[in-house]
């Protein structure tokens, strides 16, 4: 093909992925050089905690090529997922469950590989291709990618912002052997880092989990101890956690470039009955049954049963000290887990305490 033909088939592409739903899309090469020396240092400090999968299959993270073999171009698109309201940092002592609002509807990684592998089906009806769809999925530096095809800049939370959109989007990956016109061949990329001296998502992270600019420490972020970790949550970092029994939005809350980001339009990323309406208290009496129906087809199911009541039990922990939780609470005490007795009875012993 030709540069023209390249150039117009790009246009389509983005037509395409709009008609889709993404909101945005762009194309990048494979040097990830930079980001491979940060992600090394990354892991040589431990901030990974156990998530061993992060050190495996490293140089294919870090090369694309070596991931896909014949891949040239890597296209990244956006799905926004913020709901209606942007939520607000929670209050100590509350009885509702808190779920990070990326989970709360429809897995996304069925959503938008679904409609990643539609795209690529309609770039393959018009110009035969190699490719492969990707969705936080594989070994994928997707934030990096998404940095350098120029939608955006990954912020000191770690989190990729658009200056006209936020960090309330998801990222999904075609793999492609089309060479395809870059963003940055066509002076479109606008990765600057533009934080500036902000250091908002550094000063409300609960735990302190954000040990320095563009540094995460996984092992005190509750995203990772709610999601990750298989674990007993460290004692002094239980009552950080306030009612967060599944992520934490709180570095996307206090970003200022999210007033400029947009409420989801997928019916996908609408939230289920439970995220809206049910007590800490209720969640925590689920049989697992109950958690297997109510999460089917949510993210949720990645933390599994029994850290889903772990969570739960340290949430009522640092939750109101009335009948009803003290009563849920005792139900579990002598669960045959001990894992999740451990953590309920840490959780009896905690509010009790606030009487005495």
């Amino acid at each position: 093909m030709t540069a023209v033909d390249l150039h117009q088939l790009k246009q389509q592409i983005g037509d395409w992925a709009q008609e889709l739903g993404f909101q945005q899309l762009a194309v990048s090469d494979l040097d990830l050089s930079e980001h491979e020396n940060h992600l090394k240092r990354w892991l040589e400090q431990g901030f990974h905690g156990t998530m061993s999968w992060m050190e495996n299959h490293l140089e294919k993270r870090c090369h694309p090529e070596l991931l896909q073999p014949g891949t040239v171009r890597v296209i990244t698109a956006r799905m926004d997922y913020r709901p209606e309201q942007i939520p607000l940092i929670p209050e100590d002592g509350d009885n509702s469950a808190l779920i990070s609002c990326y989970a709360h509807g429809r897995d996304y990684h069925k959503t938008i590989r679904a409609r990643l592998t539609q795209l690529a089906k309609t770039i393959n009806a018009h110009t035969p291709h190699e490719y492969r769809a990707f969705v936080d999925s594989a070994p994928v530096l997707e934030r990096a990618l998404a940095e350098k095809s120029g939608l955006g800049w990954i912020g000191k939370n770690t989190m990729l912002i658009n200056k006209d959109a936020g960090s309330w989007f998801f990222l999904g990956e075609l793999f492609t052997n089309l060479p395809l016109p870059t963003d940055a061949d066509e002076g479109k990329v606008d990765n600057q880092n533009h934080c500036g001296t902000c250091t908002a998502c550094l000063d409300e992270c609960p735990t302190g989990a954000i040990v320095a600019p563009n540094q995460v420490d996984a092992r005190k972020c509750i995203s990772y101890l709610t999601i990750e970790y298989d674990g007993s949550i460290p004692i002094e970092l239980r009552p950080l956690i306030g009612n967060r029994i599944f992520g934490c939005d709180d570095c996307q809350v206090a970003c200022p470039w999210n007033k400029f980001s947009a409420a989801t339009r997928a019916k996908d990323f609408t939230a289920r009955d439970y995220v809206k309406q049910k007590s800490l208290a209720e969640l925590f009496l689920w049989t697992e049954e109950e958690f297997l129906k109510q999460t089917e087809g949510s993210p949720i199911r990645r933390t599994g049963y029994r850290n889903w009541l772990r969570n739960i039990a340290v949430a009522l922990g640092n939750a109101e000290n009335n009948d009803i939780n003290q009563q849920a609470l005792l139900q579990r005490k002598d669960h045959s887990d001990e894992l999740i007795r451990e953590h309920t009875r840490w959780a009896l012993e905690t509010i009790q305490a606030i009487n005495t």
